[in-house]
């Protein structure tokens, strides 16, 4: 069954209640390994490809609890989920306190197992509106934000965060006891600050300091491309579970183990063609294709004397076509 949300349901006005109690009971098991949220990627269809997988939870994309307060289409088909992707994460930015509580309150209704406040997006676009990263310069928001969840919703929220701002201004410390203070369930840290963007290796040993300080589980991210490579980051930094993101585009394997390079174009043919299928029934034929070709185009790296089959899928408009590609291969 697939959920979504119903534009007509969002209130007007923000009611505080300070006797509603917060469940911070943890949404996902120690030793977990889990698909890091990511625009543009992590959509119903390939969560479901990577929990069959093997990763442990589903977080959705980031969504603008603007867009939700709007009723924008968009934010609504963002939010659809399967029963079977449960624990289901719903993850939601903005940078206005009262409108990313009401959304998390109108978001309840829907029955997601937890919501997730984004602190660390470091897109330009997101965080010059004082949303996603730039959330880590004002510590005070941060609370209130948190608070406002602590006293509105009773099922379990938590924060995705980043070091901090820049190499001067680390607060990933002080930003994680406030999520813990105020009743978040669990944070979870890539190992980069706003500036890095994605340059520079992932600071593991920060990761690890902020799990020492805390007593709410802590899952770490930045730089991890195998599941081995996870195991070894829970052992080593005491982490609860390990986030895999850009590793994870087109090499859902990675969940399961098994090692990309490992296998064949007819050994990747079935998981290719499930996804696509899926992408066509969620979006419709037209649009499934086109998005998938970011998908396929990472599914076919590395494998040896594959261009003119990528750039022969890539021309093609309708999913039996594709398919006939690929299986001519």
């Amino acid at each position: 069954m697939i959920f979504y949300l119903n534009d007509k349901s969002i209130r007007k006005a923000l009611t505080m209640n300070p006797e509603k109690k917060p469940n911070s009971k943890q949404l996902i098991p120690d030793n977990s390994i889990i698909l890091s949220p990511m625009a543009g990627y992590s959509d119903l269809p390939y969560r479901l490809i990577c929990k069959r997988q093997g990763s442990a939870a589903s977080i959705t994309e980031f969504v603008s609890s603007e867009a939700v307060v709007r009723g924008i289409p968009r934010s609504q088909q963002m939010l659809k989920y399967n029963e079977e992707e449960r624990p289901i994460i719903f993850q939601i930015f903005g940078h206005n306190v009262d409108s990313i509580v009401e959304t998390a309150i109108q978001l309840e209704k829907l029955n997601p197992d937890g919501i997730d406040i984004n602190m660390g997006c470091s897109v330009k676009k997101i965080s010059q509106k004082g949303a996603g990263a730039a959330l880590l310069k004002d510590p005070k928001k941060v609370r209130d934000i948190f608070r406002g969840l602590r006293n509105n919703i009773s099922i379990p929220y938590s924060g995705k965060i980043r070091l901090g701002w820049d190499q001067q201004s680390k607060n990933y410390l002080e930003i994680g006891k406030i999520v813990e203070e105020e009743g978040g369930w669990g944070i979870f840290i890539h190992g980069r600050t706003k500036t890095m963007g994605y340059q520079d290796a992932s600071s593991w040993d920060e990761i690890g300091e902020l799990k020492n300080a805390l007593q709410i589980p802590v899952f770490g991210n930045g730089d991890v491309k195998t599941k081995e490579e996870a195991f070894t980051k829970m052992r080593t930094y005491g982490v609860n579970g390990v986030l895999i993101g850009r590793a994870a585009i087109g090499n859902p394997w990675v969940f399961s183990g098994t090692p990309i390079e490992s296998l064949t174009l007819i050994d990747r043919l079935p998981l290719i063609k499930e996804h696509m299928h899926s992408m066509v029934e969620f979006y419709g034929e037209q649009l499934g294709v086109l998005l998938f070709r970011k998908h396929l185009v990472k599914y076919l790296k590395s494998l040896p004397d594959i261009l003119t089959v990528k750039s022969e899928c890539l021309q093609q408009n309708t999913l039996s076509d594709v398919i006939k590609v690929l299986e001519k291969g």
